[in-house]
């Protein structure tokens, strides 16, 4: 992947409809060497697929956040299965550094996170959380 890849893949999350045309006259390059660009992209699995966003996508779950945990032991395994089981987890996320995993919660109310999350924190092998609350979303590029 290169600049040019790059500079299409930008195009494409800002949004997913731009036409051929305006992707070639972005990148100085024909519409079929930017076609021939993202068929390539898409069968080595860069990309996975276009989408859109809808405004009530994020109205539906009107309390949003981001829960990271420290887990202590070897009970990560165990702890993402159970989370699995939370209506109200949207995406669990491995990561490094402090936290050891970051869980994308939502709810209806403020009251039905404070009770997910108590629920979350009583997970045997979970030794700290933070959580985060998403205000606003400024731009989406989740496919």
């Amino acid at each position: 992947m290169d600049k040019t890849d790059s500079l299409i893949i930008s195009e494409l999350r800002r949004n997913s409809r731009i036409s051929l045309s305006a992707l070639a006259s972005i990148t100085g390059l024909s519409r079929v060497t930017v076609r021939s660009r993202m068929e390539r992209l898409v069968k080595s699995g860069v990309i996975l697929g276009f989408t859109i966003s809808l405004k009530d996508d994020t109205q539906k779950i009107p309390i949003r956040g981001m829960t990271m945990l420290g887990i202590e032991g070897a009970g990560t395994e165990r702890i993402k299965r159970t989370l699995r089981g939370f209506p109200a987890v949207s995406a669990i996320h491995a990561t490094n550094g402090k936290w050891d995993l970051i869980v994308e919660t939502g709810t209806e109310t403020l009251e039905e996170l404070d009770i997910v999350l108590g629920q979350i924190r009583r997970i045997q092998g979970v030794r700290d959380s933070e959580t985060n609350l998403l205000l606003a979303t400024q731009m989406n590029t989740n496919v």
